[in-house]
């Protein structure tokens, strides 16, 4: 019964937007009821409300009316802080533009979720290890977003939304932005982790896509125009061995290591060849005259090296002999000489006289 287990239930759920002249129903009594291990195909045209109704089934956004049960709990009366730790464990998104950090390698992105979780960072890097492994990406775990193709990347993020072990995936168009070729690899992903009992409800566009859902859902206006269940809820995959399913990582236990094996019996000892015995030389008997000393080793001329011729220079040190100082010119006064007119005519006088 585990498999018909109810794990969704909306009953006249409404969302509104704006007011008045302005006012838009995305839902309107909207009713949908979600069994375990379904892989739902939501389809519609732009703007029936297909991406209102995953926000609200993932916590993200809340209705206008209408009464929303998640595990026969009413969502209104659980506390947004509940709501997040629930979101945080129980709940995967999947993106269509895979929302992937490009300043964080592969691994760390994966590793993500973890963190609301309260898981050690040895023990994220770990366990996002492991579902990359499964995903055949191990060896690109260091790698950046931008060095991915977009097949790979959008693994990636089926990756990180699977590391957690979440009850519910939801998957926004997860192959809007892929070829034909690479979404198939993700579909055949999304079929693989659907047979091992995880309950999916994806949202797409393509028709060619619904071959891989147990139940297909077309909208119109806010409303479920026609709802095909293409496999019944007995039929439906059951949750497997947690232990057996690499998609539900669990904590790993501490590793213990193998019992020895019995010690082997000691071989017997094998014995040591025997030396062989060789025969002693017989001594010889030499006389000192037989003995011819031997030649002394002649010395090897050696080349004269030219001796160095040495100059020799005398530097005579002249002493400067210090100058007299000059002596002072002395200038006699001189008397004016008489005018000899003067003296003549004394003399003169005189004779007469």
């Amino acid at each position: 019964m585990a498999n018909q287990e109810t794990i969704i239930e909306l009953q006249s759920l409404s969302k509104r937007y704006g007011f008045g002249d302005a006012e838009y129903y995305a839902l309107r009594d909207f009713d949908l009821t979600v069994k375990r291990g379904e892989f739902i195909m939501i389809m519609g045209p732009s703007g029936c409300g297909k991406t209102t109704l995953l926000n609200i089934i993932g916590l993200i956004d809340k209705p206008t009316s209408g009464q929303y049960l998640l595990g026969n709990r009413d969502v209104s009366r659980i506390s947004s802080r509940r709501q997040a730790k629930f979101r945080a464990r129980q709940i995967g998104f999947i993106f269509q533009n895979f929302n992937l950090i490009p300043t964080l390698p592969i691994i760390e992105n994966v590793a993500l979720p973890l963190v609301y979780s309260g898981f050690h960072k040895y023990r994220r890097l770990r366990m996002a290890s492991n579902i990359l492994d499964h995903f055949h990406l191990q060896e690109r775990e260091y790698y950046m977003p931008w060095q991915l193709s977009g097949g790979q990347q959008q693994r990636v993020a089926i990756a990180r939304s699977l590391v957690a072990n979440p009850s519910l995936i939801l998957a926004d168009e997860p192959t809007g932005n892929l070829d034909s070729r690479a979404s198939h690899i993700v579909m055949e992903e999304l079929r693989d982790i659907h047979s091992l009992g995880n309950t999916i409800i994806m949202v797409t566009h393509n028709p060619a896509l619904t071959t891989y859902a147990t139940r297909v859902i077309n909208m119109l206006d806010g409303q479920i125009d026609t709802d095909i269940k293409t496999v019944a809820d007995r039929d439906l995959p059951k949750p497997g061995d947690p232990e057996k399913i690499a998609v539900r990582v669990l904590p790993r236990k501490p590793d213990i290591p193998a019992p020895l094996p019995p010690p082997k019996p000691a071989a017997a000892p094998v014995p040591a060849p025997k030396p062989e015995l060789k025969p002693e030389p017989k001594p010889v008997s030499i006389s000192v005259s037989e003995v011819e000393p031997a030649p002394k080793p002649t010395p090897k001329p050696t080349a004269k090296k030219p001796a160095k011729k040495t100059i020799s220079v005398k530097v005579e040190k002249t002493t400067k002999t210090p100058k007299k100082p000059a002596a002072k010119k002395t200038t006699k006064k001189t008397t004016p000489k008489k005018s000899t007119k003067k003296t003549a005519a004394k003399t003169t006088k005189r004779t007469k006289k």
